[in-house]
C-alpha cells in the first residue's frame, strides 16, 4: 500500500496517531500474508479501501457506549482489529473480543494486538463452542446469512445490544428470510464502499 495514495474520507475524523496504527495494521497483514493467507492477494493492493475503509464503516453505528464488544468469525482482523484501533481513540473504554477458529490466524490477531497496543482479547474457538459474551455490540463481516447470524447474536448480545453486520446486494433478500425464523429491528445505512452494499444494525432479536 502506498501511503501517498492514500485517501482518508471525511466521515473518519480520527487524529493521525489513530492513523499511523491502521497503516501500521496494512503493513504486518501485508507481512504475514503470504504465510498465512490473511486476505486475497489481490485484495493486498486494495486493502485501504476494500478492507480497511469497508471496516472503518461500522463505527458510524456504534453506540455512545459500546463497553464490550464481540466480533465473530474475526479472519485477518477486518473489521475487528480496524474497530478496536478507532475505539482507543473514540472510546478508549471499549474492549474487543475477536472469535477467531483458525489457530495462525489467532496468533497473527494477538500479535497484531500486542504490536499496536489496542485492548483485544482473542479466542481461539469456533463460534459454536463460544460461551454467552453478553456484550454491548457483536459485529461479524463476511461470515454467514442474517438468519445465522440473528441466532448467534440472540445467544451473545445483552438485551438492549446492538449487532452491526456489513451485507451485500442480497441484503433485503436475507433480511426477509431472516424474518421468517426472528423478530427484530432493523436499519439500513447505505455503504462507503459498495453503492450495492449496506450496513445493518439489528436490535431487539428474539425467536419469531
Amino acid at each position: 500500500m502506498n501511503r501517498d495514495e492514500v485517501e482518508v474520507p471525511a466521515w473518519l475524523n480520527v487524529s493521525r496517531e489513530t492513523l499511523e496504527r491502521l497503516f501500521a495494521y496494512c503493513a504486518l497483514v501485508e507481512k504475514w500474508n503470504p504465510a498465512i493467507n490473511l486476505i486475497s492477494k489481490s485484495g493486498i493492493s486494495e486493502i485501504w479501501d476494500r478492507h480497511v475503509i469497508d471496516s472503518a464503516q461500522i463505527i458510524r453505528k456504534m453506540p455512545s457506549a459500546a463497553g464490550l464488544w464481540c466480533d465473530l468469525g474475526s479472519g485477518g482482523g477486518f473489521p475487528g482489529i480496524v474497530l478496536a484501533i478507532l475505539a482507543k481513540e473514540l472510546q478508549p473504554e471499549t474492549r474487543m473480543i475477536l472469535v477467531e477458529a483458525d489457530r495462525r490466524k489467532s496468533v497473527f490477531l494477538s500479535e497484531a494486538s500486542r504490536l499496536l497496543d489496542i485492548a483485544v482479547s482473542v479466542k481461539t474457538l469456533r463460534i459454536e463452542d463460544l460461551e454467552p459474551q453478553n456484550v454491548d455490540v457483536l459485529t461479524a463481516r463476511a461470515l454467514a446469512p442474517l438468519s445465522t447470524l440473528c441466532g448467534y447474536a440472540y445467544r451473545h448480545l445483552k438485551p438492549q445490544g446492538v449487532a452491526i453486520f456489513p451485507k451485500g446486494a442480497a441484503a433485503t433478500r436475507e433480511i426477509e428470510a431472516a424474518q421468517k425464523l426472528w423478530r427484530f429491528n432493523c436499519d439500513a445505512m447505505q455503504s462507503h464502499t459498495d453503492s450495492e452494499a449496506v450496513v445493518l444494525a439489528v436490535r431487539g432479536i428474539q425467536r419469531a
